[in-house]
């Protein structure tokens, strides 16, 4: 396909997530049980609603980089247990204004289980880089893949775990490793490893565990390098994500279809969106990349 076809794929609600509601620059969802506002500078039309009444409100300081914190206007717990397709994880109110996991993702997660299907049981190896609290490892597992779970943060990692022991698959073969993701993928070239699938879901900056920087346009394309150095012909595919960052879908569409010339298939780019039920309207939240060999 042409580049110029932008792809727009949309999170719909589900029984544990909805976006009820958005505008002024803010968005009403719920998580299961408990209800929160977040800002949301995408949302630039007015609400449908005028009787918003969460649970909670993140108000967001002056600091670029994401300072705020969270006014509760009724109790919320600690954290909250929520699912999809068969894999159980918690939300939470985190000091970084989400709740421990991206539902825009869905529709990403039930793409790449379908493709990790084509391989057979427990036979697809994926990687999952920056991989934060596992709800996407722990989906691909589901389906039958071996994972290999990377991210920085230990307490993301330990996230995952208790995630994956909640859904009752504290036993599926998946190796969970604190790392720097950009150093583990260099190690895993250097080994001479392959990989039948791919998820990258940087964040615009960041830290390793050793304080290596992350900077996404100055490291991105190394480490799509190296990540395509860890495809074949084989391989099911590769799916990159971006949030909150002053780039084009084209821009690493094309990086990608550079990347993955000889191996064939499809790349496909675009944007990501969640649709809201009060009007079924759609919200941009992300951007994104995709390889795959079919």
């Amino acid at each position: 396909m042409s580049l110029t076809d932008l792809k727009t794929i949309v999170a719909e609600p589900w029984s544990d997530w909805a976006l009820i509601d958005c505008g002024d620059g803010r968005k009403y969802e719920r998580y299961g049980p408990i209800t929160v506002v977040r800002p949301e500078p995408q949302a630039m039309w007015a609400p449908a609603r005028d009787d918003w009444s969460p649970h909670a409100t993140f108000m967001p300081g002056s600091d670029e980089e994401g300072g705020g914190r969270w006014v509760r206007h009724r109790d919320v717990p600690r954290d909250w247990p929520l699912g999809r397709d068969g894999v159980c994880f918690h939300a939470s109110l985190t000091p970084f204004r989400h709740l421990g996991f991206f539902p825009d993702m869905a529709p990403q997660w039930d793409w790449m289980r379908g493709k990790i299907a084509q391989t057979g049981e427990d036979d697809a190896e994926v990687m999952n880089l920056f991989g934060y609290t596992g709800v996407g490892t722990l989906l691909m597992s589901e389906a039958g893949a071996r994972m290999v779970h990377v991210d920085a943060s230990k307490k993301s990692v330990e996230g995952g775990r208790s995630n994956a022991q909640l859904s009752g698959l504290a036993e599926r073969p998946i190796r969970w490793i604190v790392d720097d993701a950009a150093k583990f993928a260099a190690r895993e070239v250097r080994r001479g490893r392959r990989y039948d699938g791919i998820l990258l879901d940087p964040p615009k900056f960041g830290r390793g565990p050793e304080g290596e920087v992350w900077r996404l346009e100055e490291h991105l394309a190394p480490l799509l390098a190296d990540c395509r150095k860890l495809l074949d012909a084989d391989s099911r595919f590769l799916v990159l994500t971006v949030y909150a960052v002053r780039m084009s879908a084209l821009s690493i569409g094309e990086l990608l279809r550079q990347l993955t010339a000889e191996l064939g298939g499809t790349v496909e780019c675009g944007e990501m969106a969640i649709r809201e039920e009060a009007r079924g309207l759609l919200l941009p939240t992300a951007i994104f990349a995709r390889w795959s060999n079919s």
